[in-house]
C-alpha cells in the first residue's frame, strides 16, 4: 500500500492501517485444522484483539478495530525518561511491571542497573494507574490463545511498543501483531525480530518525530480515551 505523506489525522491513518492489517490477516496460509496453527508459517488466530497503546494509538486502533470488526482494549506504556530530561527515554514499561531498557541507555547516561530501576518503578505505578483510570471498572479482554494486534499512532524508537509487544504475551497472547502507521527504521529494526508480524504504512527518513508526520496532530486526553472504549464492542 502506498500512502501519501503527511497523514491527515489519527481516525484516516488508522482505516488505512486497519486494511493493511485486514490483508496481512488474509493473506496467512490455511493450516491443516488437527495441526498447531503455529507451526504454519504466517498463521493466526482467527479472534484478534485490536489494543491500542494511550493515548494517541487508541485513537488509531478503534478505527483499525473498525474495519476489523474486531474488539479494542488498551496496553498502557509509560517511557522511563532520563533524570533531568524526562523526554529523553531510557527504555519504558508496562502496568503489569514489564520493562524494556535501550540497550545504549546505561552508556549513554553512566545509569547503573539499580539507578535504572528506581527510574523505573514509579513509571509502572503511573501506568496502572493510567489503566485504572482509563478502563473505569472495564474488564480487560483476555488474551489467551489470541492474536493481540498492539497499535501506535507512530514509533520512534520501539521501547514502548516492544514492552506493550512482552506484556500481551506475558497475558497469554499466543500471536503479537504490531501495526502503525509510521515508523522509524531504528524501531523496525527492534521489533521485527520480537513480533510475528509487523505492519506498516511507511517507514519515512529522516524521521524526527512522530507529530511530523501528520497534517493534525492533537493532543488526546483521557477522557476521548475512555469514550473510544466505551463506544468499542
Amino acid at each position: 500500500m502506498t500512502v501519501r505523506l503527511p497523514l491527515r489525522d489519527r481516525t484516516s491513518a488508522g482505516v488505512l492501517l486497519g486494511e493493511a492489517v485486514a490483508a496481512r490477516l488474509r493473506a496467512d496460509p490455511s493450516a491443516d485444522p488437527s495441526a498447531d496453527p503455529r507451526s504454519v508459517e504466517g498463521a493466526f488466530s482467527p479472534t484478534p484483539v485490536v489494543l491500542g497503546i494511550p493515548r494517541g494509538g487508541v485513537v488509531v486502533a478503534a478505527a483499525v478495530a473498525g474495519v476489523l470488526d474486531a474488539p479494542l482494549d488498551v496496553l498502557v506504556a509509560h517511557k522511563i525518561g532520563a533524570p533531568g530530561n524526562p523526554e529523553f527515554a531510557l527504555g519504558a514499561v508496562t502496568a503489569d511491571g514489564t520493562t524494556i531498557v535501550e540497550p545504549w541507555a546505561r552508556r549513554a547516561t553512566g545509569l547503573t542497573d539499580d539507578a535504572i530501576a528506581a527510574l523505573a518503578g514509579p513509571e509502572v505505578e503511573r501506568a496502572r494507574e493510567r489503566e485504572r483510570r482509563i478502563r473505569g471498572g472495564r474488564p480487560r479482554i483476555d488474551l489467551h490463545g489470541r492474536t493481540a494486534i498492539l497499535v501506535d499512532d507512530g514509533i520512534a524508537t520501539g521501547a514502548t511498543v516492544h514492552a506493550a509487544v512482552l506484556a500481551a504475551r506475558a497475558l497469554g497472547a499466543a500471536w503479537t501483531i504490531v501495526a502503525a502507521p509510521i515508523a522509524s527504521e531504528e524501531a523496525v529494526g527492534m521489533l521485527a525480530p520480537a513480533v510475528d508480524a509487523l505492519v506498516l504504512l511507511a517507514v519515512p527518513k529522516p524521521f524526527w518525530s512522530v507529530g511530523q508526520w501528520y497534517e493534525r496532530f492533537e493532543q488526546v486526553e483521557d477522557e476521548e480515551v475512555r469514550r473510544l472504549l466505551a463506544g468499542a464492542q
